[in-house]
């Protein structure tokens, strides 16, 4: 049996981070779609891509946080962005720059 203080973890950790998988399909999309939504741990990601942008003070790029995860899809990570951005975990700074001939937004940590 968990203890309180680790019930009360998850559960403040699952309100914080976290998206309804309602919100990740659209009303159209097949029931594979709905299916996969429900197998996303988003959680865990916002988490980890919160830390990974945190650990930047000055801010970073996308392509930074991409680095630190090779083994995760691409879409695994950058789907996280806009999640973070609208609970205000992160800010996007207006400053622009490149790693790889392209500039991108840079994203910074505010709590």
């Amino acid at each position: 049996m968990k203890s309180l203080t680790e019930l009360y973890f998850k559960d403040t950790f699952n309100r914080l981070f976290g998206t309804d998988p309602h919100k990740l399909v659209r009303l159209n999309d097949p029931s594979t779609s709905y299916e996969a939504a429900q197998a996303v741990d988003t959680s865990r990601l916002e988490a980890m891509v919160y830390e990974a942008i945190k650990g930047f003070p000055d801010g970073c790029i996308s392509d930074q946080i991409l680095e630190m995860y090779p083994n995760y899809p691409y879409s695994s990570i950058t789907a996280r962005y806009r999640a973070l951005l609208d609970k205000g975990f992160i800010e996007v700074t207006g400053v622009k720059r490149g790693k790889f001939g392209r500039n991108q937004r840079v994203m910074r940590a505010i709590c």
